[in-house]
């Protein structure tokens, strides 16, 4: 009896032994792609590269950016794809280069004229998160259509609070009134920037500075999400700290040792998105919402350097193919999923994050939707190079003529105001200062090469940011790719 029972005591422990191993081996097999995270996406216009203190800043104070940045990956060499805000916001939303979608140039102010915006067959990110079953916000500036169609709320959002142009001013009293005596006078198209806000199609009555208003909504956006008990992808999308250059007085008192008035004023309105941010965490932790939230933070394109901002170690800024016009700071935050304290040197494309987040939220991308970008999160996780051997593009057009530049590596081929095309070594000169172009023709020749195959996916543009530029278009022979890809010898 006593031998019977030993045995099916074994045989109980055994099978105890084996049903753990089974628990604990389909525990360790749930993928990232399951978690389904919730995913901050926090968007500044024309930020400067070195105008946040995870990226080196001297002067602007950004304490709650940097405490998320330093527990999480800081990315090196991160690219959006255009040195303009519209272009590279289109670039984010379709995963797409621009210039294959007709989306080259800016919108024009008060695009609701022309009615075009960003091509409704293309797919957005927000789309297909929202199918995959995510709560889906975008709040702040637009700037990718401004009549129905194209309209946020048209485009994969549940929920829109902000404005449709690509700028406003900060302070309601001023904007508001302005906008109420251009009413009163009859003017039927009234500039973008003093328009009423609104969420969700109708118009609001906003009372705080604008910056503090957006970071409002954000936090109440993340408890709505909380109560909805789905993920969710808030798009926020700051304007500052892009003109009009305006801050608060508190802020301002924040940075008087700083004497030029610009970046002054420019450094107070960084910080206002900075103490925006602390807000949204907070709200994160008081929802138990943190640990399962991706943050990730850049900038739409380089700082403008005539209105206070500072690329260093970058050459030039916004609207340039230096790297100051397209190379922006970056991290990704998420604990447990991001390694803290780390760097990503590696280059990366915000046409990445399309089918990155995709997998992360276990979404399903249509089988037709073209993707330019690709999946990193491996290679983030590793450590390791996403695109070894594969080209980034920059493209500007000017009036009569472009300036084009392509990354491979450690190799940048440039050429910018009609000058010759130049080379670089960009990781051993980050800020473009030697010409390497006689010393290696062979590596210019395949790079040019590569950015001309490339220009033959372009389109033509579906709209020009003022009406002059589209006639100069046509009159200039734009684009004028058989004189912008000749190499002289």
């Amino acid at each position: 009896m006593f031998r019977i029972n030993t045995f099916k005591l074994l045989m109980c422990c055994i099978a105890f032994v084996l049903s753990a191993c089974r628990t604990t081996k389909k525990k360790s097999s749930v993928t990232v792609s399951e978690i389904k995270p919730n995913i901050l996406f926090i968007l500044c216009d024309d930020l400067g590269y070195a105008d946040v203190g995870f990226n080196g800043s001297p002067d602007i104070k950004t304490p709650n950016l940097d405490a998320l940045a330093n527990k999480g990956t800081i990315f090196k060499s991160a690219y959006v794809t255009h040195p303009f805000c519209g272009p590279s916001r289109a670039s984010i939303m379709t995963g797409r280069y621009p210039h294959t979608i007709g989306s080259q140039f800016n919108l024009p102010p008060n695009s609701e004229i022309i009615g075009e915006g960003i091509d409704v067959n293309e797919t957005f990110i927000s789309s297909t998160l929202q199918n995959a079953g995510y709560y889906t916000g975008a709040l702040g500036k637009w700037h990718l259509g401004a009549v129905e169609k194209y309209h946020p709320n048209n485009r994969g959002f549940d929920d829109f609070y902000g404005f449709l142009g690509g700028g406003h001013n900060y302070f309601p009293e001023q904007f508001m009134k302005a906008y109420e005596i251009r009413k009163k006078a009859g003017n039927k198209h009234i500039f973008e920037y003093l328009l009423p806000l609104e969420h969700n199609g109708e118009e609001v009555v906003e009372t705080e500075y604008v910056t503090d208003a957006l970071s409002r909504e954000a936090v109440r956006f993340v408890n709505d999400a909380a109560k909805t008990k789905k993920p969710f992808f808030l798009y926020l999308s700051y304007n500052a700290p892009h003109t009009p250059l305006e801050a608060k007085k508190e802020d301002l008192k924040l940075f008087e040792s700083i004497k030029d008035e610009k970046r002054r004023t420019y450094a107070a309105m960084v910080y206002a998105v900075d103490r925006g941010v602390k807000k949204v965490v907070e709200a994160l932790k008081e929802t138990k919402q943190l640990e399962n939230t991706l943050i990730i933070f850049l900038s739409d394109n380089g700082g403008r350097l005539d209105q206070g901002a500072n690329n260093y170690p970058l050459k030039e800024g916004k609207g340039s193919t230096y790297e100051g016009g397209y190379r922006v700071p970056m991290f990704f935050y998420w604990p447990k999923h991001i390694a803290a304290g780390k760097y990503y040197s590696h280059p990366v494309s915000s046409l990445d994050f399309y089918p990155t987040l995709s997998y992360l939220a276990n979404a399903t991308i249509s089988k037709d939707k073209i993707l330019d970008g690709k999946n990193i999160w491996k290679n983030i996780q590793e450590n390791s190079n996403a695109r070894v051997g594969e080209p980034i593009f920059a493209m500007r057009h000017q009036k009569g003529f472009t300036d084009a530049a392509i990354r491979i590596g450690e190799w940048k081929a440039l050429k910018i105001h009609r000058q010759h095309w130049k080379l670089f070594n960009i990781e051993n000169d980050i800020s473009e200062t030697i010409d390497l172009s006689l010393k290696h023709p062979e590596i210019l020749t395949k790079l040019v090469k590569q950015s001309k195959d490339w220009s033959t996916t372009h389109t033509k543009p579906l709209w020009f940011h003022s009406e002059k530029t589209g006639k100069d278009w046509e009159s200039l022979n734009m684009p004028d790719f058989d004189t912008l890809f000749q190499i002289e010898k």
